[in-house]
């Protein structure tokens, strides 16, 4: 349940739910990644070369350790772990290519096949080392502390120790191989099967045919009836398929409850935070702090946008419609860029040297483009070689802040390498700290900079609408799929139940100031977190109130605060969240560690409450 090719879905920060349009020469130089670092091209010899390696070699690692492992001395072990490793990473590499491929355009279908022909290929290859951890994880306790006396076996302690949490919940060789093997045409297959229904479906906004991103995009737009028309046709195309993604969304639960069944979870969230590394009670702590902030955020924010619109309520298309005072202009790519170095150079001309690596040696995709995966995403590839940044640039400021955002993944991503490919993961609740708080740096520097009222209370409002999405948003949607998991236990969900559920939690989370229209119904369909990844989404709320608890400290003038910071960046998945926070005097199972956090986007509306 460690490693073997951790294959990374594809992360759309929900702070970005609007994307592609015409935007004119904004994005006539837009970057696109060079992914030769990895392979060529799907016929690449080396990538041919590497598959064969790793088949060769997996079957000898089959050979040479099968049923052998707890017989092992502690150099033997280390050993057996670092060609572990090494065949993982080979795995790794050949599939991070392949989902880059696909995701560069999913709607192809010679790089579809060449995505499911490799994920097929991987599958089948990594099932010889499934037994590998297993039979680590047999290793009786006072026998492991004996063998980790060795210098090679102490060098993956910490990989051991997270190893060893899920032997509560594993199962036998031949079930877990099996489990493996079919998953490929399992779940895999009905998320590939959503992917490609978003990517072609095609919505009817004044009879011009749009992506889901467009018309998305134009619930952004400064025109509110551009933002109503296209609303409604989002409604209706996603009612015109709610029956599928229905069926999918019931498939992939059921199958969750199965896997979660026979592995004796007893909650569907717990075993997402245990990979998480998180307590379920710190979970659970979040959950409640923000459920208990509804009133004073997210009511109290939408009730002051829908005075600034001379309204009571606002409709949900205007949830995220710029102000009257935002005349923002296009931001060039360039500008972009150094928007971000520079305010990453003012924090550590460290994390800016890093950063300027991703726009020297074409290791982002900026460029939107039809049949290009929506949203925004850092995939940290391998540590043999770089991380790849994915975003759908539309020069807008908030464009800047997901610029920010990824990059901070990056860099983290980057300086966590050195600990290898078994320990630089870092558990989702702490993967949103690099990317959360380089944004905070950005927004910091711009507000710091602009000196019109006007323009300071837009981009205000902005970041405010940011963190609502990125935190009470966030908790809205994994407390629906809570109720969706836990009914699914029951019996199969009817589209209406999935569809009510969803309205009374959004109704919940956004207050009486926003009004939800009928077709509002069915916008759980497109998020693609709950199919990719289930219980994902906290992790954003996770990091971005760890982030303003962080950020407190670093205003307070903390000393030493740079170093410590980069010390937690490079720790990648060495450390558990209450040690990596301890540096600096935070502990995320207080819940005024929490309190504290959400303080921060309180802070802010009370700035915007005063602006008027």
């Amino acid at each position: 349940m460690v490693g073997l090719c951790k294959t990374k879905p594809y992360m759309l920060s929900e702070t970005q739910e609007v994307w592609m349009t015409n935007t004119g020469n904004i994005h006539s130089k837009l970057p696109h990644w060079d992914l030769k670092d990895l392979y060529t091209s799907p016929e690449s010899k080396a990538l041919e070369i590497d598959l064969a390696k790793a088949r060769k070699d997996a079957a000898a690692f089959h050979k040479n350790y099968f049923g052998k492992v707890l017989k092992l001395s502690g150099n033997e072990i280390g050993d057996a772990i670092g060609s572990y490793e090494n065949i993982d990473e080979r795995l790794s590499r050949i599939m991070s290519y392949a989902q880059l491929l696909h995701s560069g355009d999913v709607t192809s279908p010679e790089i579809s096949r060449f995505f499911q022909t490799t994920r097929e290929a991987i599958t089948e290859i990594s099932a010889k080392l499934v037994f590998f951890t297993l039979e680590l994880n047999q290793i009786d306790d006072g026998d492991l502390v004996k063998k980790l006396k060795s210098e090679k076996l102490a060098y993956y302690s910490t990989w051991l120790r997270d190893l060893r949490m899920f032997i509560p919940h594993e199962l036998n060789e031949e079930m877990e191989r099996l489990i493996h093997d079919k998953r490929v045409a399992g779940s895999a297959a009905w998320i590939r099967l959503f992917d490609e229904t978003m990517a072609r479906m095609r919505v009817e906004v004044d009879g011009q045919q749009k992506t889901v991103e467009e018309a998305l995009h134009d619930l952004s737009d400064g025109n509110g009836e551009v933002r109503r028309k296209s609303a409604k046709a989002l409604g209706k195309k996603f009612e015109e398929n709610v029956n599928l993604f229905s069926l999918i969304t019931n498939t992939l639960a059921k199958d969750k409850e199965i896997d979660d069944r026979w592995r004796d979870f007893t909650e569907p969230q717990s075993a997402r935070n245990l990979t998480n590394l998180v307590e379920d009670e710190v979970v659970d702590a979040l959950t409640k702090a923000v459920n208990d902030s509804y009133p004073t955020l997210s009511h109290r924010y939408y009730k002051l946008k829908a005075g600034w619109f001379g309204k009571k309520k606002i409709d949900y298309w205007d949830r995220n419609a710029p102000l009257s005072e935002d005349d923002s202009e296009s931001i060039p790519w360039e500008k972009a860029k150094a928007l971000v170095l520079n305010a990453y150079r003012a924090f550590s001309p460290e994390l800016s040297r890093i950063g300027e690596k991703f726009f020297d040696n074409r290791w982002i995709d900026a460029d939107p483009r039809p049949g290009k995966v929506g949203g925004a995403f850092s995939h940290p590839t391998v540590p043999s070689a770089h991380p790849y940044l994915l975003l759908n640039y539309m020069g807008r400021p908030r464009d800047v802040m997901t610029l920010a955002h990824e990059l901070g993944h990056g860099v983290h991503q980057v300086l966590a390498g050195p600990q290898g490919h078994l320990k630089s993961d870092t558990p989702l609740t702490l993967a949103e700290t690099a990317s959360v708080f380089g944004e905070m740096l950005t927004f910091r520097s711009m507000l710091d900079s602009e000196t019109n009222l006007g323009r300071r209370k837009v981009m205000l409002a902005n970041k405010v609408e940011d963190m609502l999405n990125t935190v009470i948003r966030q908790v809205a949607f994994y407390q629906f799929e809570l109720q969706i998991h836990n009914e699914r236990r029951k019996g199969e969900l009817s589209a209406e139940q999935i569809c009510q559920t969803w309205m009374d939690v959004q109704r919940d989370s956004l207050g009486p100031a926003v009004r939800l229209h009928d077709e509002y119904k069915y916008f759980w369909t497109y998020i693609p977190h709950f199919i990719h990844s289930p219980f994902y989404v906290y992790a954003y709320a996770f990091g971005d109130c760890l982030v303003n608890s962080l950020y407190a400290v670093y205003e307070s003038g903390s000393n030493g605060f740079e170093d410590r910071y980069l010390d937690m960046l490079r720790a990648g998945g060495t450390l558990h969240h209450k040690d990596l926070l301890a540096p600096f005097g935070l502990d995320a199972s207080d819940r005024n560690f929490w309190s504290a956090g959400l303080g921060v986007i309180s802070g802010l509306i009370d700035e915007l409450e005063k602006i008027g």
